[in-house]
């Protein structure tokens, strides 16, 4: 196994980010797995997360999550604050998954995107739904 670290922040029941875990550890590493639905959020970690990624807070938002409109946080006027207090409370708003490597922060969506996070991904790599995916070398 690598020392390269990694983490995911990760929901085990979402097929993305199920794909992109499978692929850290088809690079070799074994990363450090959050899974924030059982752990929750702090603002500082979302707003850090966001601000590591070169995104708005509102970029982490999962805008497909029927809370999001529910709590009305879908409106441009919605604040920063506003959001992210939304997200610590109910920590399924926060899209997933997010990986954190030396290489950077990204939300991995769709989960290729995390090849370019890796030290050495893998030359290729089929996900759950028979999709083959190639790292560009």
């Amino acid at each position: 196994m690598s020392d390269f670290p990694v983490t995911i922040y990760h929901n085990p029941r979402c097929g993305t980010s199920r794909n992109t875990l499978a692929m850290i550890r088809a690079s070799g590493v074994e990363p450090t797995v959050v899974e924030y639905l059982k752990t929750g959020w702090t603002k500082a970690q979302i707003k850090d997360l966001a601000a590591a990624a070169g995104a708005p807070v509102r970029d982490l938002l999962r805008a497909k999550e029927p809370l999001v409109a529910e709590l009305k946080l879908d409106g441009p006027e919605v604040t920063d604050d506003a959001l992210l207090a939304a997200m610590v409370e109910h920590p399924i708003l926060v899209n997933r998954p997010i990986v954190v490597t030396p290489k950077g922060t990204r939300l991995c969506r769709p989960s290729e995107v995390v090849l370019d996070l890796l030290e050495t991904p893998p030359e290729s790599f089929t996900k759950e739904d028979g999709e083959v995916v190639t790292a560009a070398r």
